[in-house]
């Protein structure tokens, strides 16, 4: 398939420039900055631009979008611009250029305060059973975004697969508290056992959804690395992850403990990604317990791709309080 991807100098943008090749696709990528993988350069809000980058075109990966980490320095009005106009419209001119099927990379923040248990209260299962309920402007136009997914699914019949993708970005945490307290590389292990996937994993998804399409076809997915754990450990992880933990993956204490590394004192979600495993032939390789077997490698952790792509940034300077700020 020929695949237009927007966003491609973004992390999943120029994962998904790399990895398409290597099945067998052409990917042309649009951003709107210039970049060694950007044939079209400009915005997805401009009609005339996607009309053009859309020619001869069979899918498209759309990870253009601002971000958690621009909520502070973005206008909500910039947000609604990139996040919802700029869907819409990409969604318009593929409906026009009669390109059939779509993978959207939503996010996890769609889910808001559905991840945020009571205190005292179990850890949160998510899966796409869950109804978002978004705390940023972030959440609130990636929802949206998905909305008109659904409704171009339904009324011109697109094939439209939301991606609910977890963490996959190699920047250090936006918690300081964390950041302070473990190392990146601890801190992105643990990650892995809950709430992210390798970029590698990701772009598979996005390519195994396009795969996946047919007319009117709509459909929602997490996609995280799948955990080891089940809801029957929810209680557990609240107040004692580790003890949950060795008992469903019985290498976890030896392997942490020779490399000095800690898991965080309390997990408040898990994220299934299961239906992503069997209705899309997802098969991600790095799972929490592939990353356990890296550190007793001592090998670096995740795949070569996520190294390749590196640390991007998300803003052209540097903050105070960390890699960059964060409100809600």
């Amino acid at each position: 398939m020929k695949i237009l991807v927007t966003g491609c100098g973004g992390h999943l943008g120029e994962a998904l420039m790399r990895f398409l090749p290597t099945c067998g696709h052409e990917p042309v990528g649009l951003d709107v900055r210039d970049g060694p993988f950007t044939q079209f350069v400009g915005s997805i809000t401009d009609a005339a631009l996607l009309q053009s980058a859309l020619r001869g075109v069979d899918a498209v990966a759309h990870a253009a979008a601002l971000h958690k980490p621009h909520v502070v320095t973005h206008s909500e009005q910039k947000f609604i611009e990139t996040n919802i106009l700029g869907t819409l419209t990409l969604l318009q001119a593929c409906v026009t250029a009669e390109v059939e099927r779509i993978a959207f990379a939503s996010t996890t923040s769609t889910f808001g305060d559905a991840l945020r248990p009571t205190p005292g209260a179990p850890a949160a299962w998510i899966d796409e059973s869950v109804t978002p309920s978004p705390k940023n402007i972030y959440g609130v136009t990636k929802t949206a975004a998905e909305d008109l997914c659904a409704l171009f699914a339904r009324n011109h019949s697109l094939s439209c697969a939301v991606l609910r993708l977890s963490r996959f970005f190699p920047e250090e945490d936006d918690d300081k508290a964390r950041r302070d307290a473990f190392s990146s590389v601890n801190a992105k292990a643990n990650e892995f056992l809950y709430r992210r996937v390798d970029i590698e994993d990701a772009a598979k998804a996005v390519e195994r959804a396009l795969a996946a399409a047919s007319p009117g076809r709509f459909a929602r997915y997490v996609i995280s690395a799948p955990t080891p754990l089940t809801p029957d450990d929810l209680a557990t992880l609240r107040a004692a992850p580790a003890q949950a933990i060795a008992a469903r993956v019985p290498m976890f204490e030896a392997v942490y403990a020779a490399a000095g590394y800690r898991m965080f004192s309390e997990i408040d979600r898990i994220y299934d990604s299961s239906k992503a495993v069997r209705e899309l032939d997802w098969r991600p390789t790095y799972s929490f317990e592939r990353i356990l077997q890296q550190i007793g490698a001592d090998e670096e952790i995740g795949s070569a791709l996520s190294r390749e792509v590196g640390v991007k940034g998300y803003h052209a300077c540097s903050f105070a309080e960390g890699p960059y700020p964060v409100s809600g």
